[in-house]
């Protein structure tokens, strides 16, 4: 259980997920609030709305069994037991109702800590829900990009000093021994499938010190990667087929042949250091074959990020929260920087921005860990076990404050609409 945090620290990061969230949807008509039906996006005015939703039900409701603010809540909002296609069907407040329920529920939040100290379980629930919410705020970023809306007008936006700093090519060595893979019961607030730190054996291997580049990703489709079924596994195949995939989803041809790229609702040209984004696991594995690499397992990415095995460390430059030096993280940025940048941040081996940028695919399913049990939040993991791949690292739109070298991300193989890029083994 998480120790006994500053119920202003907590208050902190309540309001500031919150305020995030609300500069997310800014801006937006209120057609653009429900949005199109699709597999991949909820309806951004439910999906505001749940969030608010999910700090009543697991800290108002579960410690001090208060009754809820809105009548049919669970039944707008739940989004265990409402289907995902009834979304955009429900009979959901007005973005002025749904903004009047959240500030409600932001106020008895704060209302109810009332001691200097919140205990382990308060502090253990405030986390957990605005990490939550974290996680939907990063969801919003790449919603707005699947739909082709408008920038979010963030503020504090700015990219790091370095951020054309150009490519950073080569392998490190890491050496092979005994890796504890996850996260001690002493490690503070941990989400439930990182449970338990368990050892594993791992062979000695050579990582990239940088994630795949646009430039190095367009050289495997001008060399007929998409056309080359010997490059792609039978399930990959299967999904380059059906999705008449040629390029990277948002990569467009410009009028001279060179490849342009969708931001948001805008075309710009494709920056050739920065990483391959929004490219799906079977992407990620044919470029892989074709290039003579694998992908990382999540045993050997974390090693790679948070070693030598002896000194284990919260992020690849140790344990001091991330700065803008260390990593891009937090939105600020509006996009990738090079694979150059945050030099600070690299690890003990030498990998560079093995946190920020761009999620990283690993060749591992997602599996629980030895000793797993799931938290209070059930439906966080261990529906999903089996199912999906695991992404490390967190993205240029993550929030520090929830990213650490043990953290665990997963998604479907097929998934191209996330901020997931790759970083390759050698054979």
């Amino acid at each position: 259980m998480t120790s006994s945090l500053p119920s202003a620290d907590l208050v902190d990061m309540l309001r500031d997920s919150r305020r995030r969230t609300l500069a997310l949807v800014a801006g937006l008509t209120p057609e653009q609030l429900i949005g199109p039906r699709l597999d991949i996006v909820n309806p951004l005015l439910w999906e505001i709305g749940h969030v608010a939703w999910f700090h009543e039900h697991f800290i108002l409701r579960h410690l001090d069994e208060r009754p809820l603010f809105l009548a049919d809540a669970d039944a707008l909002y739940d989004s265990s037991a409402v289907a995902h296609d009834r979304r955009w069907q429900l009979p959901l407040p007005s973005l002025d109702g749904t903004l009047d329920y959240m500030a409600k529920i932001e106020q008895a939040l704060i209302a109810r800590l009332k001691s200097e100290h919140a205990g382990p379980e308060e502090s253990y629930l405030y986390q957990l829900t605005s990490f939550h919410e974290d996680m939907h705020d990063e969801a919003f970023v790449y919603s707005r990009q699947t739909l082709a809306y408008p920038e979010p007008g963030l503020p504090d936006r700015a990219r790091p000093a370095d951020a054309e700093a150009g490519p950073w090519p080569g392998d490190v060595e890491v050496p092979g021994g005994t890796w504890r893979l996850g996260s001690a019961p002493n490690a503070g607030f941990v989400f439930d499938n990182e449970k338990w730190v368990h050892p594993v054996v791992l062979q000695p291997f050579r990582i990239a010190r940088a994630p795949v580049t646009n430039a190095e990703f367009a050289a495997f489709i001008e060399e007929g990667g998409y056309r080359e079924r010997r490059f792609w596994s039978d399930e990959g195949w299967r999904w380059r087929e059906s999705a008449d995939a040629q390029a990277p989803v948002y990569w467009r041809r410009a009028d001279d042949g060179r490849w342009a790229v969708r931001r948001f609702a805008r075309i710009e040209p494709l920056a050739p250091h920065q990483p391959v984004i929004h490219v799906n696991w079977y992407e990620a594995d044919a470029w892989c074959r074709w290039a003579g690499r694998r992908l990382a397992t999540e045993a050997e990415w974390e090693a790679a990020a948070a070693g030598p095995h002896a000194a284990k460390t919260k992020f690849p430059w140790g344990d001091e929260p991330a700065m803008r030096r260390h990593a891009n993280l937090d939105g600020f940025a509006l996009g990738p920087v090079d694979v150059a940048a945050c030099a600070a941040g690299d690890s003990a081996w030498g990998c560079r921005q093995m946190i920020g940028n761009v999620w990283e695919w690993t060749a591992s399913r997602f599996v629980p860990f030895p000793g797993f049990s799931a938290d209070i939040y059930r439906d966080y993991s261990e529906p999903w076990f089996g199912t999906r791949k695991v992404l490390r690292g967190g993205a240029w739109a993550t929030r520090a404050r929830m990213i650490t070298s043990a953290y665990r991300n997963f998604f479907t193989p097929e998934r191209r609409d996330i901020f997931a890029g790759f970083r390759t083994v050698a054979l």
